[in-house]
């Protein structure tokens, strides 16, 4: 549609001046151009006939651009104009007026502008060149102020005919183009209408379809009124049993019960009063009683005026979704086992009091691990385990008071979260011990599981919080630091974390981490103890592991050996130490001294799947006979597993291998085990060796070991010999073999060997020392 294009209306215009240019130009310009003729006017005629014939060509030129034939009519009045100036005088000016005027009409105000002002241009021009005559009543003729004036006249009355016409014509093409915006929008509006007449009506149907139950209920604006319901879907029916019947002219809380979360309820009721949207999670009842959740959206719906007339409630049955994430709540935060909170959320409650501890408030945390617990797992299994996890935490949970956690953080660790001890750090750890002896003393109490009683005991660390820069972390570690203490006090037994353990823990994990590097960095080596016999000969030797760091300073076995155990770095430094032994035997053998070496291994290591097979391997790859190597085992080895670790005992001795008992006697083996095992030797621990002849007890003890391994027909190794009198005391009873000081010290490899030529070929200052 062009009605409303002002385009439209200018081509218009111009095909329709055009035309009547034509025809008045015919009905006009012959008659005068034969005037002009007759009368001598050669000029006048000359310039009618051009414009005539200019004008026909025009008209007739229908296919050239709008703007080339515009600008050709406007060059067709200028040509007239100046001519009729020229040879008709003054009033011709009315034909150059017609060019800006028709300019402002058909192309805008600017080309009316220029047109004007070319125009006027050329009236001054003509008439201060002598071409046309202007004049004004009491002026001189050819003046050239009576020229300015009459100029300037004509360019106001131009300019106020160009710049009304040409805002005529923007209002208009502005209507114009308001009118088809309106038409515009009035038409998308009709498609609109009847798009949206179909959506209602699909709509309608589509709701009552719906498997989200929607609810309408009409706004009653009075304050406590119910909002009855106008409308339930198919949905709605369906999941509550109602009729559309029973519920019509109802209020919604008919679907309230006695779960239904009040506070929520309360939230929407007050929602609905400031007339907002909301969103809710409630648990609602079916007609026979039976509660289900639901996730409702309810909005306010409101007319024209902007009244709220009705309430549009959309559910969603989440029943199943409220149970798994109930499911994986109690997953995610509270211990399956026991039904206590778990790590995650006791790190989050010991977050939360110790942040409050933060404004003077003491509390307290008590790691509590149950001491042997693993002996009742192996020895009634994991069933029981449990059930008397599960007492032990129900003892826990009577002894605190409400706004204190019980936590398991798996296996057989429990921790005790106190959440308010005072304001006084004294008194705080005073009830802190108070309550961990009371939990001691609970735990202690016999276990009745099944018909059948079990005793246990708990080792018990206690941390106080708070302490600056103290973290969640380092609250945790403070109170198990303190554990391992009571543990290492003989358990059953309750300590205070103090700023000194956390120091040795700290000394601890430096030795871990430089044990790790001392194997690469070749920090270990292997020393070597002879043992002899009766007349100090040698009979064997020890293999026994030393550490010399990069500084020179040393670091006792006695203390890095448990490092090793507890860290698992004791398997490398065992599969370390055999190589070592079968170097140590082929150099010995090479030197002519080739004896038996023992060599020290540890439960761990024992234990390790392809122990026998790397214990092959290094046999083959070093080339050491089996037969002359003795594993040093400990009672300890025994204790799990036994017939798996007798088994495997049997599979090396098969391999030529010898076992030795080390530190027998201090261990927790019964003396029936020994025959089945494949036993060579039993080492005698040097604490019964210390006090012998001298202490009736020990030498007692020692008297019985040797006895009994006559009996077996095992070989016996006394260690920490220092002495003479112990050396004579073991020579008069079993001459068994000897080992310690007062024979040789522990000493690398190329010293032993000097040690053995040195006896072997001894000097003659050396021979008279000994006769």
């Amino acid at each position: 549609m062009v009605f409303n294009d002002i385009a439209h209306w200018r081509t218009q215009i111009l095909a329709s001046l055009l035309s009547t240019t034509a025809m008045v130009g015919t009905a006009a310009a012959v008659p005068s151009i034969a005037l002009a003729l007759h009368e001598g006017l050669w000029a006048i005629a000359l310039v009618d006939t051009l414009a005539f014939v200019w004008v026909l060509v025009l008209w007739r030129a229908r296919g050239l651009p709008y703007a080339t034939r515009v600008c050709n009519l406007l060059a067709i009045l200028y040509f007239i104009g100046v001519a009729m100036m020229l040879t008709v005088g003054p009033i011709s000016q009315v034909y150059l007026l017609a060019a800006p005027i028709l300019a402002a009409i058909l192309l805008g105000l600017w080309p009316a502008i220029g047109a004007l002002i070319i125009t006027s241009g050329t009236i001054i021009a003509l008439t201060l060149t002598g071409h046309a005559r202007l004049y004004v009543t009491g002026m001189p003729d050819y003046a050239p102020l009576p020229t300015l004036v009459v100029t300037l006249n004509y360019t106001c009355i131009g300019l106020l005919l160009t710049i009304t016409s040409s805002v005529l014509l923007q209002r208009l093409a502005r209507s114009l183009t308001d009118l088809r915006t309106f038409a515009d929008s009035l038409e998308e509006r009709q498609d609109e209408l009847q798009h949206l007449n179909g959506e209602l009506r699909l709509t309608a149907a589509a709701v009552s379809c719906l498997n989200e139950m929607v609810l309408i209920a009409r706004a009653v604006p009075i304050p406590g009124a119910e909002q009855p319901i106008v409308f339930a879907n198919d949905a709605v029916l369906r999941r509550t049993g109602y009729t559309r019947d029973e519920m019509l002219g109802k209020s919604m809380r008919m679907l309230h019960g006695p779960l239904t979360d009040q506070d929520e309820v309360a939230r929407v009721v007050q929602a609905m009063r400031d007339v907002r949207s909301i969103s809710a999670e409630l648990v609602n009842y079916t007609r026979d009683g039976q509660w289900y959740w639901v996730e409702m959206e309810l909005v306010p719906f409101a007319d024209e005026g902007g009244n709220n007339t009705h309430w549009v409630l959309v559910g969603r049955d989440v029943t199943e979704r409220r149970k798994a994430a109930d499911a994986i709540h109690q997953l995610a935060f509270y211990d399956v086992l026991t039904g206590l909170p778990n790590r995650r959320l006791l790190m989050d409650r010991l977050q939360q009091v110790l942040d409050a501890a933060g404004a003077g408030h003491y509390a307290a945390v008590m790691f509590i691990d149950l001491d042997h617990f693993k002996y009742i797992n192996d020895a009634r299994g994991h069933a029981t385990g449990d059930m008397m996890l599960r007492a032990a935490a129900q003892r826990l949970s009577q002894l605190v008071h409400a706004n204190d956690t019980v936590a398991r953080l798996g296996g057989d660790e429990f921790v005790v979260l106190l959440a308010d001890l005072g304001t006084v750090e004294t008194a705080a750890t005073r009830r802190a011990l108070a309550m961990a002896e009371r939990v001691r003393a609970a735990l202690m109490q016999g276990f009745h599981i099944e018909g059948q009683a079990y005793q246990s005991s708990a080792s018990i660390g206690v941390a106080l919080l708070p302490r600056e820069g103290q973290t969640v972390d380092d609250l945790l570690r403070e109170a198990d630091i303190a554990m391992y203490r009571a543990k290492a006090g003989g358990r059953n037994g309750v300590a205070l974390f103090e700023d000194t353990m956390r120091a040795e823990v700290e000394r601890r994990l430096t030795m871990e981490r430089d044990l790790s590097h001392a194997l690469q960095n070749g920090e270990l080596q292997m020393h070597v103890q002879l043992q002899v016999d009766q007349h100090a000969r040698p009979v064997g030797a020890e293999l026994l592991m030393r550490w010399r760091r990069a500084d020179g300073t040393s670091v006792p076995p006695d203390q890095f050996i448990p490092v090793a155990e507890a860290t698992g770095l004791i398997v490398q430094l065992g599969h370390f130490a055999l190589r070592q032994a079968c170097l140590a035997w082929l150099r010995l053998s090479a030197a002519g001294h080739a004896l038996p070496l023992s060599v020290n291994v540890s439960p761990s290591q024992f234990r390790q799947p392809d122990f026998v097979a790397q214990v092959r391997a290094t046999l083959a790859e070093t080339g050491a006979p089996a037969s002359q190597l003795i594993f040093e085992v400990t009672e300890g080895l025994l204790i799990d597993n036994l017939d798996d670790t007798i088994a495997r005992m049997h599979e090396l001795a098969q391999l030529g291998i010898r076992f030795s008992i080390d530190d027998f006697g201090t261990g927790y083996s019964s003396l029936a085990y020994l025959k089945r095992m494949p036993l060579y030797e039993l080492k005698i621990d040097r604490s019964f060796i210390h006090d012998t002849p001298g202490d009736a007890n020990g030498t007692a003890i020692v008297q019985s070991i040797l006895a009994m391994a006559a009996h077996l027909g095992l070989r016996v190794v006394a260690e920490g010999v220092e002495t003479h009198d112990q050396a004579a005391f073991l020579a008069a009873h079993g001459s068994p073999g000897m080992q310690g000081y007062l024979f040789a010290r522990p000493m690398p490899l190329p010293e032993m060997l000097a040690l053995l030529e040195a006896q072997r070929h001894p000097s003659p200052a050396h021979a008279d020392a000994n006769s």
